[in-house]
């Protein structure tokens, strides 16, 4: 059991770590320092579906960190 919730919280940092570097702004570094007036977009499409899988992975990832924490791997 401790192996397979392990393997599975390494398996969701590195899925969600990719799904991280996935997502891309419109926006350059500057534009959150307000160099732009477009800073807050609508997502849609594929910037949606990685946006909603990322916030899935995450809770999954809090969830298996602090269930090995109350199972002490």
């Amino acid at each position: 059991m401790n192996d397979a919730l392990a393997f599975a919280t390494i398996a969701l940092a590195v899925l969600l770590a990719t799904l991280i570097l996935l997502q891309s702004r419109g926006a350059s570094l500057g534009a959150g320092f307000g160099g732009s007036s477009q800073i807050h977009t609508t997502r849609r499409g594929v910037d949606k579906s990685l946006h909603q899988a990322t916030i899935i992975v995450a809770v999954l990832f809090v969830l298996s960190i602090v269930s090995g924490l109350l199972f002490n791997i």
